[in-house]
């Protein structure tokens, strides 16, 4: 395991430099820069087990209160994906309701005004990275309940290292220990392009991040978080094909 003061001291040794040459504000940027980076791709490979980075403190889940004749929703921009969204009914219990695209929908009727009369929504639509529109929007309470009538299950960015954490120097990365090098790795690359060129080429390699196909660490990232699912059995099924 490797904390953030180790990373820190990987990164100088790699560049022959040290607390003035490599700034601790200069190197904190470029450790959550790249810490962002490999969370990314965490993301967009894992499995069915959905990974979250393991320094917060709660669930990737979030409430708000529905407000009567209100559609549209905003959300913290550490929110990266939409996993789920569920709507509370008027007897205080959770449904899940289901995305829809007004652009393909095929329709020339707007969704706001095909479903403007207010009541309990069913349907939403991503307006932005950050905004979603409930189809139709909540009724005053009775068809849902408004008090964190909204729940949204989500996948969010990392838990981005702050000066005092890093002064204190012990936090470590969220993710699967044996990786945590890699950003030391990324860190030293952009000091090292001005620097010592000559030494970027090995620090390209041992990322991974630089060629068409994923290679050196960020392959073996993918793949970890890819195929985490051990405890599942791989279950056979049959499918039927037609032959005129």
């Amino acid at each position: 395991m490797s904390s953030i003061a180790d990373l820190n001291q990987e990164a100088r040794d790699l560049c022959d430099a040290d607390t003035v040459s490599y700034p601790a504000a200069t190197l904190l940027r470029r450790i959550n820069y790249a810490y962002e980076q490999v969370v990314g791709w965490i993301i967009n490979a894992d499995g069915k087990w959905q990974f979250d980075d393991t320094n917060f403190t709660n669930f990737p889940i979030g409430t708000q209160t529905l407000v009567n004749g209100q559609s549209k929703y905003s959300f913290n921009d550490k929110f990266l994906q939409l996993e789920e969204v569920q709507i509370k009914n008027k007897d205080g219990k959770y449904e899940i309701i289901y995305p829809i695209d007004q652009k393909q929908e095929g329709s020339y009727q707007p969704l706001s005004e095909r479903y403007a009369t207010s009541g309990k929504p069913f349907l939403y639509d991503k307006v932005s990275d950050d905004t979603i529109e409930l189809f139709p929007p909540a009724d005053n309470g009775v068809s849902v309940t408004l008090a964190a009538g909204l729940k949204i299950k989500f996948k969010r960015t990392a838990d981005l290292y702050t000066s005092a954490q890093v002064t204190t120097g012990t936090k470590e990365p969220g993710f699967a220990s044996p990786f945590h090098v890699i950003l030391a790795w990324m860190a030293a690359r952009p000091y090292n392009t001005i620097y010592h060129p000559e030494r970027v080429p090995a620090l390209d390699k041992l990322i991974g991040d630089t060629t068409l196909e994923p290679s050196g660490m960020k392959r073996a990232i993918l793949k970890h978080y890819a195929y985490r699912s051990k405890d599942e059995r791989p279950r056979m099924t049959m499918r039927l094909e037609s032959y005129i």
